[in-house]
């Protein structure tokens, strides 16, 4: 039996309040904006709140940098991309500096990366994804496979399939290294796997799988999108060579802010990646009519990156280093579980089904349940009790703690609110939605 992370009754709000006296965190709520008080935002997972330096930072950029220096600024702000990398590197990748990069997208930066482990291991033709991936990487892999005729494997972990789908038997989509082995032949170029599931929130093996995969010759490319700010990713102590995320979400960049992309140097010479843009460039001002691959990170940058996504990416990640991965993941676990109790204790009943591990650490900052009316309830939260979850196909509700913006109150509140939803039906009552976004 698991030991739990707090005392006291779940059920009772005091339990909750204590928690948030207690916690090391609880400071850096005051540092976010906090539009409406009254609203329990269970929501970090997919945008996360804006934080007030950013403001600050954003508004010192428009008016001391880019107003006043025009063009002269480009003189600091030409590596931005790198130091801003190594920033969140060193707060949330547990790696050294030189390795990673905050630029473009995580979709331009993950067709990169893929495109450059397959070209890597010539002679191979096979590439392995699975079902519960988020959309973006199984349709860029899928594309990728088709124009460079390769073999794709999908491995079945949610039951929807794909292309080359394979069962595979795994609890909450939670791929593992014993899973995966049999199908690491010496023809697999690339393995592609969330660290943590952007649905289920199940944590992956990632030293295991990792390990599995470069024992088989192969590259394994991990999407860190629903992890990175929200559990420990210690890429060195795990193994990981190549990696992907965004910073919008426990990252609390702001929506569409900079992706970023990590290689360990000692693959950067080996990988050349498909698009080879001006920033890549060895001698980047000379203009000359050959590419040259610059000899370090610089070499998977494409162009000039945003300065004013960059300045959001640099003051949430400077307050992440100051918090603690460790004591952020911590809270995630903490909040997570209280989140479970409140499932078993108040929503069971009502036909609320959990889908995510319940042990803390194969879990990260959020929570899927299920229920036949998942979409109605989620909107009804919305409209009708100041909740603010999302919604995913098939019948499912998300909700997270953030650790930073978020109070263990605020989820306790929110999950009180859930209840009374159920309890009255009011749900089936609500305005219909008109927004296409779930």
């Amino acid at each position: 039996m698991n030991t739990p992370l707090f005392p006291g009754d779940p059920t009772l709000r005091a339990t909750a309040e204590e928690l948030d006296r207690n916690d090391p965190l609880a400071p850096f709520r005051s540092r976010f904006h906090h539009a409406d008080p009254d609203q329990c935002y269970l929501d970090g997972n997919s945008l996360g709140k804006l934080p007030l330096s950013t403001i600050e930072s954003v508004n010192h950029f428009l008016t001391e940098e880019w107003g006043k220096q025009l063009v002269g600024g480009w003189s600091q702000w030409i590596d931005q991309a790198q130091s801003a990398g190594d920033l969140l590197a060193r707060a949330t990748l547990g790696t050294g500096a030189g390795q990673t990069l905050v630029c473009d997208t995580t979709s331009v930066n993950f067709y990169q990366l893929a495109v450059a482990a397959i070209r890597a291991r010539p002679g191979r033709s096979t590439v392995i994804i699975d079902s519960a991936n988020f959309p973006t990487d199984r349709y860029i892999i899928q594309g990728i496979c088709d124009q460079m005729g390769l073999t794709l494997i999908t491995l079945d972990n949610d039951g929807t399939g794909g292309p080359g789908a394979v069962p595979v038997d795994v609890e909450h989509e939670r791929l593992t290294a014993a899973a995966l082995e049999p199908h690491l032949t010496d023809d697999v170029a690339l393995v592609t796997l969330q660290a943590l599931n952007y649905r289920s929130g199940a944590r992956s093996e990632l030293a295991a799988i990792s390990a599995a995969v470069k024992a088989a010759g192969a590259l394994m490319l991990w999407d860190c999108s629903h992890a990175g700010g929200a559990i420990a990713l210690d890429f060195d102590d795990n193994g990981i060579d190549l990696a992907v995320g965004c910073t919008y979400k426990y990252g609390n960049s702001g929506p569409g802010s900079p992706a970023w992309l990590f290689v360990r140097q000692e693959l950067q010479q080996e990988l050349d990646v498909p698009i080879q843009g001006w920033f890549a460039q060895r001698d980047q001002f000379a203009m000359g009519p050959w590419f040259e691959k610059a000899a370090d990170m610089r070499a998977f940058q494409i162009a000039s990156p945003s300065i004013i996504g960059i300045r959001g990416v640099e003051a949430s990640y400077a307050m992440i280093e100051e918090a603690g991965i460790n004591a952020i993941e911590h809270k995630a676990a903490v909040g997570t579980e209280l989140m479970i109790a409140l499932v078993d204790a108040w929503l069971t009943p009502f036909g609320v089904t959990l889908h995510t591990p319940r042990e803390a650490n194969h879990r990260g900052g959020h929570i899927i349940i299920s229920h036949p009316e998942a979409a109605a309830i989620a909107h009804g939260l919305r409209e009708l009790v100041n909740v603010v979850p999302d919604y995913r196909e098939p019948n499912t509700i998300r909700l997270a703690i953030s650790p930073l913006p978020t109070s263990y109150t605020e989820v306790w509140d929110g999950f009180d609110r859930l209840r009374g939803l159920l309890e009255s039906g009011d749900y089936r009552n609500a305005p219909a939605p008109t927004s296409r976004v779930t």
